[in-house]
């Protein structure tokens, strides 16, 4: 189980550190703005789902030998929901409607909420060695 635990999250924070740094990165150098921008927005909908899916499958592997633990990767998922339902869609509205000032601190809201996922991931993981002992 522990074993599982620590895999499950370390593919959480893999894929969130690999998406935010890697893919979206590369999509807006490697194609134009008008086919980037359209590409991102198809494929955030994707991630937030295997991010709450993944926090969600290691928070309950992890939960017999670290509830609080559970409770941190618990939190990831929980807060991944609102913000592929709410967040996502208004950041794509005030894309959709020119409105940039709305953008710029929405996206940035979606910037701060992902670093803490990755944050909080990292940290769980980094937690998970100290229970084998």
């Amino acid at each position: 189980m522990l074993t599982a635990a620590l895999l499950v999250t370390a593919l959480l924070f893999g894929g969130m550190v690999l998406y935010s740094f890697g893919f979206a990165a590369f999509v807006f150098s490697a194609l134009p703005m008008e086919t980037a921008g359209p590409t991102i927005r198809r494929a955030f909908p994707h991630f937030y789902i295997f991010v709450i899916a993944t926090a969600s499958v290691a928070a309950l592997l992890i939960w017999p030998l670290a509830p609080s633990l559970s409770l941190a990767l618990a939190a990831i998922a929980v807060t991944g929901l609102p913000a592929r339902q709410i967040l996502m869609p208004a950041i794509n509205r005030a894309t959709d409607t020119g409105a940039k000032a709305r953008f710029k601190w929405l996206h940035g809201l979606s910037v701060l909420i992902t670093l803490s996922h990755i944050g909080l991931s990292g940290w769980v993981l980094s937690q998970i060695p100290g229970l084998a002992t």
